[in-house]
This record gives C-alpha cells, sequence and structure tokens, in this order.
C-alpha cells in the first residue's frame, strides 16, 4: 500500500512584531486576520505492507513506528468515539480508527475527489464525474467503474496477501490511477517536493500504483504540524451558543423549586420527559464534534464567516430539550450574519457524519424554527 500524506512544518515564531495587513485576509467575510499558518508544505509517500481489512489509523501507526517516527498525527480512543482524528482520506472527511483500506479505495473508485491535490485532475474525456458537493444518489453505470475492473484485489478477503504496493517512488501512469480513484495524475508527484513533471507516453505503469491513499488535514482548520489541526476555533463556537441546560424553575413546580433553592437542598423529584420529547434530542446528544462536518461545510472557514455546523448542532440539541426554557434566547442567538443565516443548505455536512445525524435536515429546522 502507497500512502500520499500531506507534511507541514510549522515556520519559527519571530521575536518580531507580525505586520499587518489589512487586505491579507482568508474569507471576504472575515473580521479577523489571515488565519493561514505558515511553514513548509510538502507531500509524503510512504509504502508498507498491509492488509486491507486494517484501518487507516493502523497503517499511520506502522509508519510511524516502523518507516517515520517524525511523523504527526492526533488520535486517543482509536474506537470512533472522541473524534480526535478526524482527517480528510482521498478527498473526504473521515475518521482514522473507522476507515478501512479496502473501504477508502472501494468510495475512491465511484466519488470524485473535491480535495485532490493541485496538478490532479477530475475526471477523464470518456468519464465525467460531477461535483461532489452535488452528488445525492449512487454512481449510474454510464460513469461508474465496476470493481472487478480496476482492482480486484481490493475489497477480497481471500487475495488479502496480494494486496501491497511494490513501487514506493510512484512511476505508475495515469490509467492505473484513473481506474483506482477517478483521478488523472497530470503530473507525477514527488516523494517529498510534490513537483509536477509530465510522465513519459512510454513509461510502463505499475498496477501498484492503483492501491494509494491520500491523507490530508482536515480542512478549514488552521494545520499545527502535519495532520494535526488547530480546532479551538470550533469549540470556542460550540461554547458561545451556552452547551449546557438553562432552566429559570418557571414551570408549575416553581413553588418547590423555590423552596429547594432557598433551603440550599435539590428538587425532589425530577424534570420529567415524555419518550417524544427525549426523542426530539436524543440523537443529537451523540454528537462527538469531530469537526468533519465542518471539514466538508464550502463554507466553514476556521468560524470566521460561519460558526459551523458542529456549533449548530450543540445550539439545536438544547433548542429541542423540553427541559430547557430559554428556547426564544438560544434562536435569538444562531439568527446572526454568522450563525444560522450563513447556511446556504448545501447538505455536504451529512454524508460524513459518523453518529448517523443528518445534520443538513437539522440546520434546515433551526431555519424553520427562526423564521417561526
Amino acid at each position: 500500500m502507497t500512502f500520499r500524506i500531506a507534511r507541514f512544518t510549522p515556520r519559527p515564531q519571530s521575536e518580531r512584531p507580525a505586520r499587518t495587513n489589512p487586505f491579507a485576509k482568508s474569507n471576504p467575510f472575515a473580521t479577523t486576520g489571515s488565519r493561514r499558518a505558515r511553514g513548509r508544505r510538502w507531500t509524503q509517500e510512504y509504502t508498507i505492507r498491509i492488509a486491507p481489512q486494517r484501518t487507516v489509523l493502523d497503517a499511520l501507526l506502522q509508519i510511524k513506528r516502523e518507516v517515520d517516527p517524525t511523523l504527526n498525527f492526533r488520535y486517543s480512543c482509536g474506537h470512533g468515539m472522541c473524534g480526535s482524528d478526524a482527517v480528510l482520506i482521498n478527498g473526504r472527511p473521515n475518521l482514522l480508527c473507522t476507515a478501512t483500506i479496502a473501504d477508502c479505495l472501494a468510495a475512491s473508485k465511484t466519488m470524485p475527489n473535491a480535495y485532490a491535490t493541485p496538478g490532479v485532475v477530475i475526471g477523464t474525456p470518456q468519464v465525467q464525474q460531477s461535483p461532489a458537493f452535488r452528488r445525492t444518489g449512487t454512481a449510474t453505470p454510464k460513469t461508474a467503474i465496476p470493481p472487478s475492473a480496476s482492482h480486484p484485489d481490493s475489497v477480497s478477503d481471500s487475495t488479502a496477501s496480494g494486496f501491497s504496493a511494490t513501487d514506493p517512488v510512484g512511476t505508475a501512469g495515469p490509467a492505473e490511477l484513473s481506474e483506482a480513484t477517478g483521478l488523472i495524475d497530470a503530473a507525477h508527484l514527488t516523494k517529498t517536493t510534490g513537483l509536477i513533471g509530465a510522465p513519459h507516453p512510454t513509461e510502463k505503469s505499475d498496477p501498484a500504483e492503483s492501491s494509494a491513499v491520500e491523507i490530508r488535514p482536515l480542512p478549514g482548520f488552521t494545520p499545527l504540524r502535519d495532520l494535526i489541526v488547530d480546532t479551538d476555533a470550533m469549540f470556542e463556537q460550540i461554547r458561545r451558543f451556552k452547551p449546557y441546560l438553562l432552566h429559570d424553575d418557571s414551570s408549575a413546580d416553581s413553588n418547590q423549586a423555590a423552596q429547594a433553592k432557598a433551603a440550599d437542598t435539590k428538587p425532589s423529584s425530577e424534570y420529567r420527559q415524555t419518550p417524544e420529547e427525549l426523542a426530539r434530542y436524543e440523537l443529537l446528544s451523540t454528537c462527538i464534534a469531530c469537526g468533519l462536518c465542518q471539514g466538508a461545510c464550502p463554507i466553514y472557514a476556521g468560524g470566521e464567516a460561519f460558526a459551523g455546523p458542529a456549533a449548530m448542532i450543540a445550539a439545536a440539541r438544547f433548542i429541542n430539550d423540553s427541559r430547557d426554557s430559554h428556547r426564544r434566547e438560544r434562536l435569538e442567538a444562531i439568527d446572526q450574519a454568522d450563525g444560522i443565516q450563513a447556511c446556504q443548505s448545501i447538505r455536504a455536512c451529512t454524508r460524513p457524519c459518523p453518529r448517523g445525524i443528518d445534520v443538513g435536515e437539522e440546520m434546515w429546522k433551526l431555519v424553520e424554527a427562526v423564521k417561526e
């Protein structure tokens, strides 16, 4: 297997004060300066032997232990519960610990790479695919590439022994790469510099190059080092909408609550809910704030123009909670230019959610609730 990993080393901070440029903004709607981190960027390839049933996190751990200990990435539990290992795998936001190598290669055959490396062309003159954010159904027979035609070993357990790469320098031609990932390598990607070089027409290709996985940091976040990004802006936006229960004891048992508060004791009974009231927010409470929906959103840019789908889901969780008595205030808080008003209903945030939350539908419900 060949892994193309985007590397980043930040530039050491200078002791001189940074010069300000009023025209340098990463987003036209931003109120702050550019959030682009400065440093050295390059793409590095690693070729290892690993079974397709293993996860991408297993592959990175093997690379770090056996090949390159300087590779940096973030992970914690390794079971898809913490959400700390969110990255971009073959152009799609995903978790390292839940994405298997076989699934990544199979998905890259049927869906275009929305975040392809510069210098790579999407599609071929014979096989044109629609943009990633507008694709809503499965591939049609005219555009789909059958798995058997591209790489018969990518999803077969019985042929796992032959699922390895023997070409560490990447000498494959564009035909094999287009079959496996839907990409045509318009230029040869070098091992450490990522320079462009046109392949020779008579150059022989290696089938092993078709089993390449490209890993990049999550878009919309400021990179810190290699695949590690700064998630502080996302959590600041989540805290902005007060992700905790607010109750002012205005219910029928307010007298009991007032007496308990005066006596500095807890109420004698809990706040009751019906199963229907619990179902309104139960699924939203499973959000792990991994940031995949933020990375898939084409509007989110570090919270400058849009607070992001994760912050909206955190707000919706308490807006839909019947025990919370500040629904009106919460709706007013998200009804801002960088809040729900910035959502364009593209619904790209729904696809990568590892918890099964229909983020796009919940955002639309917030729009309807604000209009009311």
